[in-house]
Parts: structure tokens; C-alpha cells; sequence
């Protein structure tokens, strides 16, 4: 294990924003996370645990405690069966199991961050969630002192959701399973039009896994979602606010609000999302308020490429890309009565 004291968070995380942590551990075994782990919780010492550092905002203040970053790595494939380390990068993981033929996880290409942190999130894009591949969740359980196995069902999955995310301080992910399926090269179904157009084929069809794979690339890259030290579109976290789920009634009203300011023609982005309930689209919102591509004057802008990303243009703090947050939800909620929530993970600060 690796010790250090005062040490900078920022340089970890996608942001690249954020105080130092009192002290930062990297543990590169499974035991040498949960040693820390018990360490902490044993002397009562704050703990943040960081993975690949794409869902993280922490503040300009930093972390008093300690910071756990997972280096884990390991990558086992037995058949359709995959395993991986929560400290494996969630890309090259995707990359490997492409290579190998195997569908699943083809359009989560580019994502950044760990493996751990795809089923705290139920990490998703492209019509695909981890949550329809992954079968157990290995964690410390903090609450039992022990390590325990969790099935598909136990991680509580929804959108953007689960078990570990509704109680974050309980469970720090050590080793995630997935279910894989052996399509003859094919990819899984095509559920997003948008990939379904790219490759010129319709929704529900297969192609070949490399061209799914390369084709999200493409698009994630057209929109700065792929890690570029040179492109400041790409010093985020990807998407900053989780598409709003609405009841049948705060539909209507939010139809009612959509006619008023845009005009009775317009018709909102609708999917469903289960009984009685739609999802629409933040970026939609977002930009229908007022707020376009490269929105700002200051070192924290909305992406020149996708009004859903809050970015850092490189001189910016963590206060400045909150206060843009907060005058996007403001001005979402004054358009259109719908209050966004945000996607990362925030320390030491709030919206």
C-alpha cells in the first residue's frame, strides 16, 4: 500500500477539481482495502472511497479523512462468465471482452472510471445498464464487518441506482460478475435509435460487436464524452444530471408548461419508465431553458459539445462549477417546473 499525507484529490478525479485528502491510501488487493476500510471505520476516521474518479465533485476545501483509492486489477473470463477487480478500467475491460466475441456491455464503450462503481450507479448508456448483465456483486459489507456476495436481485437496481448508491456508507464493491452472451461475433440488440441510425440498421437488430463498440465511441467522442487530456469539453463527469422520471400528473403539467413557453406543437422527449411513469430528456430541458452549447463566461461552462456536461475550461474551482449547476437547475425548474437532480457523487459540498 501506498500512504500519503496532504495529498492532492484533484489530479484523481475527471474534474480535475477539489481539495487534498488528510491522507490518501491506494490499495492494490482486496485485502488491503478492506484493512483500510476497518482501519477507519475501527478509529472512527472519515473514509472516501475513490475508484476511477469520474463521478466524484469534491470540494475546494478537500477531504478530512482518509481517501481509499482501489487499484485492484484482475480480469477473469471462464466462457460467457467475466469477473473483474473493482479497480479495473471500465473501458479496457469492455475493449477485452469485445475482442472475445461476447456481448453485453459493447455500449458502454467509453465510459470512464472503474468497474467498481458500474453497479453503484447501474452505469448505462446506448440502451444498455449493467444492471441486465451483472450477476453478483462481491463487497466488504462495513455494517456486518464482513464480505459478502450479493445477487443481481439483492443490488436493487433502477435507473442510475441501486442498493450501494441508496446506502453509501455500508458496502465498498471489491469484485463485480457479469453474465456475458456468446452471439456468434453479433452484438446484443440494438435498443438506442440514435447507435441503430449510425450503423444504418433498425432498432432490435444485431451487428458485429466491433462495429457497436466503435460506433458508441464515435458518438461519445462527438459529444466529449471520452477522456481527452487536450479537450477541456472532456474535464467532467460525463453527464452531470440524470434524465427527470415524472409521474402521470407532473407530466401533464410539465406538457402544460412545454406548450406555454414553446408553443402547442412542440412534443417533449417521452420514454417509458415503467407504470405510470415517463422519462424525458435533461439535455432536452437544459437547453430549452436557455441554456445552449458552451453556455458560460467562466472558467466552469456547459460542453461545446453537449449541453448535459459541465466542464472545466481548466482554471476553474469546484465553487464555480457548482454555481453553474445551480443556475441551470434554477433556470430548468423556473422553465418548465421540473427540479434536476445531480448524477456525481458530491464531498464537502452540495447543489
Amino acid at each position: 500500500m501506498q500512504v500519503l499525507h496532504d495529498a492532492p484529490l484533484a489530479p484523481l478525479t475527471t474534474f480535475r477539481l477539489g481539495g487534498p485528502a488528510t491522507r490518501l491510501v491506494t490499495a492494490t488487493t482486496d485485502a488491503e482495502v478492506v484493512e483500510v476500510v476497518r482501519e477507519a471505520d475501527a478509529t472512527g476516521t472519515p473514509l472516501l472511497v475513490v475508484g476511477g474518479g469520474s463521478n466524484l465533485v469534491i470540494g475546494d476545501k478537500g477531504f478530512d479523512g482518509t481517501a481509499l483509492r482501489i487499484a485492484t486489477r484482475g480480469f477473469e473470463l471462464s466462457g460467457t462468465r467475466l469477473e473483474l477487480a473493482a479497480g479495473e478500467v471500465w473501458t479496457d475491460a469492455v475493449a477485452r471482452t469485445a475482442e472475445a466475441g461476447l456481448a453485453g456491455v459493447e455500449c458502454l464503450a467509453g465510459i470512464p472510471g472503474s468497474a467498481g462503481a458500474t453497479p453503484i450507479q447501474n452505469v448505462g448508456a446506448y440502451g444498455q445498464e449493467v444492471s441486465s448483465t451483472i450477476t453478483e456483486v462481491i463487497a466488504y459489507d462495513r455494517t456486518a464487518g464482513e464480505t459478502v456476495t450479493l445477487t443481481n436481485a439483492e443490488c436493487g437496481f433502477s435507473y442510475r441506482h441501486s442498493r450501494f448508491k441508496a446506502d453509501p456508507e455500508r458496502y465498498v464493491v471489491l469484485r463485480v460478475r457479469f453474465g456475458l452472451e456468446d452471439a456468434g461475433g453479433l452484438s446484443g440488440p440494438l435498443r438506442y435509435a440514435e447507435t441503430a441510425r449510425a450503423l444504418g440498421v433498425r432498432p432490435g437488430d444485431r451487428v458485429p460487436l466491433g462495429d457497436a463498440r466503435d460506433t458508441v465511441l464515435k458518438l461519445r467522442a462527438g459529444k466529449g464524452m471520452v477522456l481527452d487530456p487536450e479537450d477541456h469539453d472532456t474535464w467532467s463527469a460525463g453527464s452531470f444530471f440524470t434524465n427527470p422520471i415524472l409521474t402521470d400528473t407532473q407530466l401533464a403539467a410539465f406538457h402544460a408548461r412545454v406548450r406555454e413557453r414553446l408553443g402547442e406543437d412542440v412534443e417533449p422527449p417521452a420514454y417509458p419508465a415503467g407504470d405510470g411513469h415517463t422519462k424525458t430528456s435533461a439535455a432536452w430541458l437544459i437547453d430549452k431553458a436557455g441554456f445552449r452549447k458552451g453556455y458560460g463566461t467562466g472558467p466552469a461552462r456547459i460542453s461545446t459539445k453537449h449541453t448535459l456536461a459541465l466542464t472545466n475550461r481548466g482554471e476553474a474551482t469546484t465553487e464555480d462549477l457548482l454555481a453553474l449547476a445551480r443556475e441551470v437547475v434554477a433556470g430548468v425548474r423556473e422553465a418548465f417546473g421540473i427540479t434536476l437532480v445531480n448524477e456525481p457523487v458530491t464531498v464537502g459540498v452540495s447543489l
